[in-house]
């Protein structure tokens, strides 16, 4: 739940930033009737995307603390990322924030070896670029998951 929350507070912090929402075609501001909607809409549907994507990452979280499967923790990595990713750029946005903030805590403060780390960036990285999270699933591990 702390995950989902703090995505959400991050989501919200960028919200406003031209980097998140891209510039939109057909040059300056205003111009026309309307001339705002389109960047509204951007903003609505990658906030969306975004927090699905968040839900998407604490869900993958959550089923891989459920399995508790010797060698899983890289599968649940992918595949959280791919269902993120699929929600659109918002939600691969918030799939690479949650993982990059993850993956430094876990180095930082539990003490996980570089190799780990760059073996679960890999995984997090094949999962967000649309790759099968499958590639990654244990021997025996239940169709559940």
């Amino acid at each position: 739940m702390r995950l989902l929350l703090f995505a959400v507070c991050v989501v919200l912090v960028c919200a406003s930033a031209d980097a998140w929402f891209g510039r939109r075609q057909g040059g300056g501001r205003g111009g026309g009737r309307g001339g705002g909607n389109g960047r509204v809409r951007t903003a609505v549907d990658r906030t969306r995307e975004a927090v699905q994507g968040a839900g998407d990452m604490y869900r993958a979280y959550s089923d891989m603390r459920e399995a508790n499967w010797k060698n899983s923790d890289k599968y649940f990595h992918a595949r959280g990322n791919y269902d993120a990713a699929q929600r659109g750029p918002g939600g691969k946005w918030a799939a690479k924030v949650i993982s990059d903030a993850r993956e430094g805590i876990q180095s930082a403060f539990r003490g996980q070896s570089e190799a780990d780390r760059r073996a679960d960036q890999e995984a997090n990285l094949w999962g967000r670029n649309g790759g099968d999270p499958n590639r990654y699933r244990p021997e025996g591990l239940p169709d559940r998951y």
